[in-house]
């Protein structure tokens, strides 16, 4: 299913011939199996549909894939470079590459890998805008956001923007693994306040976590229990009349079992988070492993809409606090049936 060309993927943005899409050889099949592997399908991917000069070549890529190869490979990518950083160059979002990876590289992770499902799927509306907000967590790379993107836009047809961490996008790390306008043109919308107000005045459907990165901090002692919610949603919600339709996510937890965050490190470092783990110990062999997570079963359930309209005329600080900790409650009071249920 995987192989089945896609229609209508390319425009005069991409570099390949119209019509021609990406079909998975014997050594993409081998990359999705082999967990240090999955960083070379997602260039590889890539560097199909754009030209990418400063990207990675054969040789590094076979590196990634023994113990300690990925140092050498990032050594000899560094120098053939010219002893610099892959320029940070910036992407706009391109919603036929983002249906392009979705159906060439993402379905065969969601359905066999992390086994995604909607649940209550009579809740979904027809048509947006819309703010999506879910409980996020796994200390890991952000499955739990593409899983449900990949599910909606299926459901619906939707093109499905997420909001992320401004380290997704251009943190100095990152930019080694990832293409550096990657995040852009896959939709990611830059998690700070300007950016998701743009994005909410041009009507999009947009994934939001509104417990903002304490979601993935609080670790695995406090799994499945709801951080304090942002208050951006629901006053930008009020102000453009959009309507909030949570969602609840089981399984995500699982991604990176038994983690915790060294905060001081973690800060050092400036990224979000920095998850210890056993498996620590085969991210530090195996760096190309930082897109990877364990296999779990992502299952979504789909509440009914929330209203956009703040029911105070006052508006205030304290009403749009408490309006956010209202919508947590509930959310928190479903997770826990279901957990229940499970």
């Amino acid at each position: 299913m995987i192989n089945k060309h896609s229609e209508n993927l390319l425009d005069t943005q991409l570099e390949n011939t119209p019509g021609e899409g990406y079909i998975f050889s014997w050594f993409d099949w081998f990359c999705l199996w082999y967990p240090p592997g999955w960083l070379i399908l997602f260039n590889r991917h890539w560097q199909h549909y754009y030209i990418d000069p400063d990207g990675w070549n054969w040789l590094e890529y076979g590196l990634f894939l023994i113990p300690g190869g990925f140092y050498l490979a990032m050594l000899i990518r560094w120098l053939r470079l010219g002893f610099r950083s892959p320029r940070k160059e910036i992407g706009e979002f391109d919603p036929k590459y983002q249906q392009a990876f979705r159906q060439e590289v993402l379905r065969a992770i969601v359905k066999y890998y992390f086994r995604g499902e909607l649940k209550q799927v009579e809740n979904l509306p027809q048509t947006g805008p819309l703010i999506v907000a879910m409980n996020h967590a796994g200390m890991c790379f952000p499955w739990d956001f593409l899983t449900l993107g990949y599910l909606l836009s299926e459901a619906r047809g939707w093109v499905v923007q997420p909001v992320a961490s401004p380290a997704l996008f251009d943190h100095s790390w990152v930019i080694w693994w990832l293409p550096p306008k990657w995040s852009q043109v896959l939709g990611g919308v830059r998690a700070e306040l300007d950016d998701f107000e743009a994005a909410m005045a041009k009507d999009k459907i947009i994934l939001y976590a509104p417990e903002g990165i304490r979601g993935p901090l609080k670790g695995w002692k406090r799994r499945y229990q709801l951080e304090k919610f942002d208050v951006s949603f629901v006053k930008l919600s009020d102000r453009y009349h959009i309507p909030v339709l949570p969602v609840v996510c089981i399984g995500s937890e699982f991604l990176h079992p038994w983690a915790v965050n060294f905060q001081k490190l973690q800060r050092l470092v400036k990224l979000p988070f920095l998850p210890f783990s056993p498996f620590i110990f085969v991210l530090i062999l195996f760096p190309s492993m930082g897109i990877w997570a364990m296999r779990t079963r992502l299952s979504y359930s789909i509440q009914p809409l929330e209203s956009a309209e703040l029911p105070n005329l006052n508006k205030g600080r304290t009403d749009v606090y408490r309006q956010a900790q209202k919508l947590r409650e509930k959310l928190q009071i479903k997770i826990n049936q279901r957990l229940c249920i499970k």
